[in-house]
């Protein structure tokens, strides 16, 4: 990682520390419904403080949660309602080493193939057995796990049960998108 990107990681981290004495809540309006999370900003500070920046600029706000795979991952956070990806800021350091494990509710950065590639998208394990293929294994690291559904786990079941294929280039997303209305701090 280069100087730049871990000075970038410390300025959004001093954003954050007051914070840092107890886990920030975040709070996900949605069409179906509030969902509530906890961020660890504990065990993954880089992420968390990527995170919650992107909450505090509104980032989020009319996102849709366009990769549905029931018993696996609901995922969103960089799309428009007409599958328009938003600007990000530069990608993050992988944090997957934090002992944090993909479990059921909990939420992870999506990243490409290589491993600090995260941006703005994250996913939410659905998976009720978790999802141990995505931890970090030995010498490869993982998906960072940086939060978990505290309230409204049952607004993302539903979000797993809606139509999907309408859209052949989105062939997993909702036929009706569910967006993020408004992500906000508790």
């Amino acid at each position: 990682m280069n100087l730049k990107k871990i000075l970038f990681a410390l300025a959004l981290l001093s954003l954050t520390l007051p914070a840092l004495a107890a886990n920030p809540k975040v709070q996900l309006d949605t069409d179906l419904g509030v969902i509530v999370l906890e961020v660890f900003s504990d065990k993954a500070p880089i992420t968390a403080a990527n995170f919650l920046t992107y909450v505090d600029q509104g980032f989020y706000n009319g996102t849709i949660f366009h990769r549905v795979i029931p018993g696996f991952v609901v995922q969103g956070g960089g799309m428009t309602f007409d599958f328009v990806s938003k600007a990000t800021r530069d990608p993050i350091a992988n944090e997957s080493n934090n002992g944090l494990l993909n479990n059921y509710g909990t939420l992870s950065m999506a990243r490409t193939s290589h491993p600090d590639s995260a941006t703005s998208q994250f996913f939410i394990n659905v998976n009720v057995r978790g999802n141990p293929h995505l931890d970090p294994q030995k010498s490869m690291p993982g998906y960072a796990v940086f939060a978990k559904v505290i309230k409204g786990i049952d607004v993302v079941d539903a979000i797993t049960r809606q139509p999907r294929g309408q859209f052949r280039a989105y062939p997993e997303a909702p036929n009706n998108p569910i967006r993020i209305i408004k992500a906000s701090r508790l």
